[in-house]
């Protein structure tokens, strides 16, 4: 996790890199269909006269892109019969996780809220599992694709995949829907995901890495393993084994690599983004009620907030790239809290579409620069041999607590007011300043006595 400085010339010219193609079209296929099941849908439901509180708890299907380290082994780890001969790994498991996507969306095309909720909703948790599988995939592919030096360059390119996904899904959609139906533009969102399925086609399978170290270690934990006696249809050998160097493995070798430290790490991850995803839940129907059409929300908090985020993304892979991690996380973790601020102060502001600009223009670069920041972070913490399981585990823990209390956040608005949420989700914001600033502290110890090990 070194902070390695390169020169402004020097942290522009990475961007040339071949391999950051791929991952703009694999953001996208990311992208699409997160806003289907996410702000999107809380539109959708608010437009058909859903109540707010039930909408909160919709948001509660985003919890599998959360809880996706529970099956993240099983991608990392098992092959698909006859697909994975032909296509790899990585490939294989994304080729699967794209067409259930396709046709889950499709489905819902075809549902009316206000007389299929619950089907509705069995096919959001439908969208959000195999959505979940598809980031296990490109997560890893991105990550083994490329070296870390490049990761923060590889984050940017993916988020600008991703946002153009978003403007698709969220503007896109709502043009769509203002135009014809909501369900037309379901099945249109449904299409698109043909981008990820032609990418996956067309790019090669990532060559993974196991150091002599990791080799070491998973042999040692196989050693042990074989130790455990087995009992034959409910516990096997084949399983034992299996669950030893898929599962186990991976959790080992990071707690051994950062001791103690791994325990701070893990609670910084899961806090780094509650104030961001909570606020996240309620940001459409706080339009909808404060007046603004679906036509001035996609025009303004999709369309001119997807170049402030794009801004915001290359600015945050410069950022990496010439100051290393800590520094930008910490500017991303302040911006992401501060930006909430300015959201009280609007709901209790008269309808503006200027306001709404700046404002909408404020979080999405801020938005931009931690969100690439931190997935650069994330990279640099993984190990190569057990890619898909850790970054699935950091991913999870990144989300699970900002969704579980973003279920809440249609009660909140209701029982108080948006001002009071939007402070609410700014204060939740706070531990994750004050945990970039003691990981940078501990980062820069461990470097001073590197040195001095060095200089002895």
């Amino acid at each position: 996790m070194a902070d390695n400085q390169l020169s402004w010339k020097e942290s522009l010219l990475v961007y040339r890199h071949p391999r950051i193609a791929a991952m703009l079209f694999f953001g996208f296929s990311a992208g699409l269909p997160y806003l289907l099941i996410f702000s999107t849908l809380s539109a959708w439901l608010r437009d058909e006269g859903i109540s707010r509180t039930t909408i909160g708890f919709f948001s509660w299907v985003g919890i599998l892109f959360s809880i996706k380290v529970l099956w993240s082994p099983i991608v990392d780890s098992k092959k698909l019969p006859l697909l994975t001969d032909i296509m790899g790994q990585r490939r294989s498991w994304l080729l699967l996780a794209q067409l259930g996507i396709m046709l889950s969306l499709a489905a819902m095309a075809f549902m009316e809220p206000t007389t299929a909720i619950s089907t509705l909703a069995k096919l959001a948790i439908a969208v959000a599992f195999f959505s979940a599988t598809q980031d296990i995939c490109i997560d890893a592919y991105r990550i083994e694709a490329a070296d870390k030096t490049l990761q923060g360059a590889m984050a940017a390119s993916y988020i600008l995949g991703y946002r153009s996904a978003m403007l698709a899904a969220g503007a896109g959609a709502f043009y769509i829907a203002d135009w014809s139906t909501w369900n037309y533009a379901y099945f249109t969102m449904a299409g698109l995901m043909v981008v990820g399925v032609i990418t996956t086609l067309l790019v090669a399978e990532p060559k993974k890495v196991v150091d002599h170290e990791t080799q070491q270690l998973q042999q040692r934990i196989v050693d042990v393993s074989d130790k455990i006696p087995a009992i034959p249809v409910i516990l096997p050998r084949k399983l034992i084994a299996w669950f030893s160097t898929a599962v186990v493995a991976p959790f080992v070798e990071f707690f051994k690599r950062n001791g103690v430290l791994a325990f701070v790490i893990l609670i910084f991850i899961a806090v780094f983004r509650i104030s961001d995803i909570t606020m996240g839940v309620m940001a459409n129907p706080f339009y909808l009620d404060l007046g603004y059409s679906k036509s001035e929300i996609a025009s303004i908090a999709k369309v001119f907030g997807f170049f402030m985020t794009i801004a915001g993304s290359i600015l945050g892979g410069l950022l990496v790239a010439r100051f290393g991690l800590f520094r930008p996380l910490i500017i991303g973790a302040i911006l992401v809290a501060s930006t909430n601020l300015l959201f009280a102060w609007m709901a209790i502001q008269p309808k503006s579409l200027v306001l709404l600009s700046v404002i909408i223009s404020a979080d999405n670069l801020s938005g931009g620069i931690s969100n690439v920041v931190f997935i650069a972070y994330l990279s640099s913490l993984t190990n190569t041999c057990y890619t898909a399981t850790q970054y699935a585990l950091f991913s999870s823990l990144m989300t699970l607590p900002g969704k579980f209390i973003g279920g809440f956040s249609g009660m909140i608005v209701d029982s108080t007011s948006y001002e009071a949420f939007f402070l609410y989700a700014a204060i939740l914001g706070l531990p994750a300043i004050l945990l970039a600033i003691y990981l940078m502290k501990k980062q820069v110890n461990s470097n001073i006595q590197v040195e001095n090990v060095s200089n002895t």
